[in-house]
């Protein structure tokens, strides 16, 4: 409260929303799957601010020059905890000469420990990794016969997440598969940023809410709306003529 007055979680845009938040050395947790539901807008702002040695949490990094690629191309990035890397080859360069710092994480794991953090909830017993080399140098327990290993819930200094509807609150509601892991990164920032695609002037319904505004500081309108495609693959359409009948026919 200032003066009577609510603050406003609504920025001019993404490098505003930024500006006074991003420091070196952050630990940063960014939604999205491949390049699906990528905060792209609020990516392009953090390689604007410059900042080094950043930590990166998410399911991937995006591919060569785009999505988070993007903080790879201008080597902002010291460290990164991730469940899938094999589309960008500048990734692979710089692990593979020491410049990168990789934390492999089971995806449901990487899961677990994002929503973990934002619940409070500091670390979990899983199955998961059991005898591998991601059970390296944690704990173990045994819980009715099988063994676990300790993961640690995430907390990150800041998260980037795209949503396709919020309202000024910071309520948001994803479209699809875009949701993917928006909601957990949304979770786990001690302050969260949204990009929306689509910004209401009404609170969103309550229960059609994915990622309620608690967890959500400041809100952007998305200023480029362009979407990437990590991989276009088609096929031609069955002739009608060659006798196709497809998955869904029966005979009578």
């Amino acid at each position: 409260m200032n003066g009577g007055k609510v603050a406003s979680k609504l920025r001019d845009g993404a490098g505003a929303a930024l500006e006074d938040i991003v420091r070196d050395g952050m630990t940063v947790a960014v939604g999205g799957f491949g390049l699906s539901g990528i905060p792209r807008n609020l990516i392009r702002a953090l390689r604007d601010t410059g900042a080094k040695d950043l930590t990166i949490v998410s399911n991937n990094m995006g591919v060569d020059g785009k999505g988070l690629g993007l903080l790879l191309e201008n080597r902002q990035v010291r460290k990164v905890l991730a469940s899938y890397v094999g589309e960008n080859r500048l990734f692979a360069e710089q692990y593979l000469s020491g410049v990168l710092d990789v934390e492999f994480v089971p995806q449901g794991t990487l899961a677990e420990r994002l929503r973990a953090g934002g619940a409070g909830i500091p670390a979990f017993y899983t199955p998961t990794g059991v005898g591998t080399p991601v059970a390296e140098g944690k704990p173990e327990a045994e819980f009715d016969g099988r063994r676990a290993i300790l993961e640690r819930g995430i907390v990150a200094d800041l998260a980037l997440v795209r949503a396709r509807v919020g309202d000024r609150e910071g309520n948001l509601r994803y479209r699809l598969t875009a949701r993917n892991f928006n909601p957990l990164a949304a979770m786990s920032g001690r302050i969260t940023v949204a990009e929306v695609e689509e910004l209401s002037d009404e609170y969103l319904d309550p229960e059609r809410i994915d990622t309620p505004g608690v967890f959500v500081q400041r809100i952007v309108r998305v200023e480029d709306p362009a979407k990437d495609i990590e991989q276009i693959t088609v096929r031609s359409k069955p002739s009608a003529e060659s006798g196709s009948r497809g998955p869904n026919h029966v005979d009578a």
